[in-house]
């Protein structure tokens, strides 16, 4: 890859922008700090990716309140941390970080230290190779390369990169210009200023050109298209699914409420009994809840207990709405998918109650029965869930 003229003037420029433009109040910020963090820096780290900084501030500040060592947060229990994090999404990145917690002890009781390189920081769940660059340049104060999307957006306007950033060899190629441009020194100050270029001012959209240090030689603003960078394949559309959430209430009117899988969506956290009806993806219908294949994939097996139970017994679940027009599903949209939640409720009986919670302890399935107030207020529940009660 052929390097600009310029290029050796590329961090000093933005070195220099950053220093009276960018952003130096964030509460993770090291890189003014003798002695930096390298517990702050990962959790701001995880916490930031897929997500805004304004989003982040006030999970990150309750973390830091709760949990103020990675000590501490390796001791919390899983659902202390779940509802630490609840709300916050891609609660896979929730679980790395207390697993990653008790990998990092396990670390500094062995060292006496934190990892001190990048590759020991990408030993840790959830780490990958920016992130771990973040880290070693930001919390150590060492030598670190950042490559996120940020970076990639900023790199490809000013080289002038037009291959798909899904491709390996894209994403190889901006990983060397990248190191390439990475000072040896003050690496966390150029690691935290590109990040500051990518999110105020080479932004995804309506880039603030006239104000940018690398303006005069950047091959986007020239060809007179920054937003034409970084290019990236089309993807189709998201497919959708349609469940029912179910709101079981006993005659003391609190909630029967699930503990989900380690694994898959929404891992580890409190939700309402869910039940799969269909999966479509524009007019065709993909699956249904009558494809025994799907009924295994889709319900955990407290829900299968659920549904085989209410089925037994002829029970109706009745949608709820606020509205006489209409009760459409709320719709809540992940990574893959939109998810299409119709809030239906039926209250039981005493008895009921106690034949439903028996055939749920059989199947080991970790439950309670709440009211509503208190489950969102003690549990990690996901954002959805908050939605549906709302209806």
């Amino acid at each position: 890859m052929t390097l600009s003229a310029n290029s050796d003037t590329f961090a000093p420029r933005i070195l220099t922008w950053f220093a009276t433009h960018g952003r130096h109040d964030l509460p993770w910020q090291q890189h003014q700090t003798d002695t930096p963090n390298p517990y702050i820096v990962w959790l701001s780290e995880v916490m930031l990716q897929q997500t805004q900084v304004t989003t982040v501030i006030p999970y990150f500040t309750r973390f830091m309140s709760s949990f103020p060592t990675v000590q501490d947060l390796a001791r919390a229990d899983w659902d202390d941390v779940a509802e630490h994090w609840a709300g916050l999404g891609y609660y896979a990145r929730a679980r790395n970080l207390h697993k990653g917690a008790g990998q990092l002890v396990a670390v500094i009781e062995e060292t006496n230290d934190f990892p001190q390189t990048v590759d020991g920081w990408q030993a840790i769940s959830g780490v990958g190779q920016s992130t771990a660059g973040a880290i070693v340049a930001m919390g150590l104060h060492g030598y670190g390369v950042i490559c996120d999307g940020n970076v990639k957006r900023v790199l490809t306007r000013w080289a002038g990169i037009d291959g798909d950033i899904t491709k390996s060899a894209t994403n190889k190629q901006l990983w060397a210009l990248a190191t390439s441009l990475t000072p040896k020194t003050d690496s966390g100050h150029y690691a935290q200023a590109m990040m500051d270029m990518g999110a105020t001012l080479c932004t995804r959209r309506n880039p603030d050109c006239e104000r940018c240090p690398v303006q005069t030689d950047c091959m986007a603003y020239a060809e007179g298209r920054p937003e034409f960078y970084p290019v990236k394949a089309k993807k189709k559309p998201k497919p959708s699914k349609f469940s029912d959430a179910l709101l079981l209430k006993n005659p003391e009117g609190e909630t029967l409420w699930l503990q989900r899988p380690d694994s898959g969506i929404w891992g580890g956290l409190w939700c309402l009994p869910l039940a799969f009806r269909q999966k479509t993806q524009g007019k065709k219908v993909l699956a249904t809840h009558q494809d025994d294949n799907v009924y295994e994939q889709e319900y955990t097996l407290a829900e299968q207990v659920i549904e085989g139970w209410l089925t037994q017994n002829d029970i109706d679940c009745i949608a709820t709405s606020n509205s006489l027009l209409d009760d459409d599903p709320i719709k809540h949209t992940l990574t893959h998918f939109h998810w299409y939640l119709q809030a239906k409720t039926a209250t039981l009986t005493d008895a009921q109650v106690s034949e439903l919670s028996k055939a749920l302890d059989d199947a080991g399935a970790v439950y309670q029965w709440l009211d509503e107030a208190a489950a969102l207020a003690g549990l990690g529940v996901p954002k959805a869930m908050g939605k549906v009660l709302e209806v």
